[in-house]
């Protein structure tokens, strides 16, 4: 299987960190690679500074293996966490939040809201924690309406013969998100993706216009 076959189970910070959960997989007969995501187009939607990331990255076929894997070998025993750790002031909703979204959370986080909703009289049952992911994934699926200031960018980058702007269009119109489960989807919403397409459009032809006047001057 390719570089490419292979999407991405979950993120670090740190290379450190992604190396050692990585093991575990290693251990247990899992193929993975780690590779390093920091610098993604996508930086340019977003006011965030952007921060180093690794993402451990798995086969499709394997995200259910690596599931049940992770919830039988928690990374860290989370009695041995103090009165100062965030999750410990979480309220019940929020420690929902984290089993319901695992994806965005690192393993001990999720074996700790659960620990921490059984002391609190809240346990709940593994068919709870796939109805919460399910909802989850449900919410996930649906795609991002794009604010309307990207698309006036990208139509006037596009118009002036930029590149921007057909790196813009490109990008609203081809770019896809990674579900929990391992399935892709179109990030943005439809309407947007045509807008992106037609800015691609109109970047490719005024930039191949520029292109050959400056050629013949």
């Amino acid at each position: 299987m390719t570089k490419n076959q292979y999407i991405t189970y979950q993120k670090f910070s740190d290379y450190t960190t992604a190396s050692e959960f990585g093991t575990l997989f290693k251990d247990n007969q899992i193929d993975y690679i780690i590779e390093d995501t920091s610098l993604q187009f996508d930086s340019f939607f977003s006011s965030n500074e952007p921060a180093k990331e690794y993402s451990i990255k798995i086969k499709p076929d394997e995200f259910i293996k690596a599931d049940n894997l992770l919830l039988q070998n928690p990374t860290e025993n989370p009695r041995t966490i103090g009165e100062d750790y965030y999750l410990v002031h979480f309220t019940n909703e929020e420690l929902y939040n984290v089993i319901a979204k695992q994806n965005e959370w690192n393993e001990f986080d999720f074996q700790l809201a659960q620990k921490l909703l059984k002391e609190r009289g809240a346990e709940i049952r593994p068919e709870t924690i796939e109805e919460l992911k399910k909802q989850n994934l449900i919410e996930l699926s649906k795609p991002l309406k794009l604010e309307k200031g990207w698309i006036y960018i990208g139509y006037i980058s596009a118009i002036l013969g930029g590149l921007f702007g057909i790196l813009i269009g490109w990008h609203i119109y081809t770019y896809k998100k990674l579900l929990p489960d391992g399935g892709k989807i179109y990030h943005y919403e439809e309407f947007d993706r045509k807008n992106g397409k037609t800015m691609l459009v109109i970047g490719a032809i005024t930039f191949s216009v520029f292109l050959i006047i400056r050629m013949i001057n």
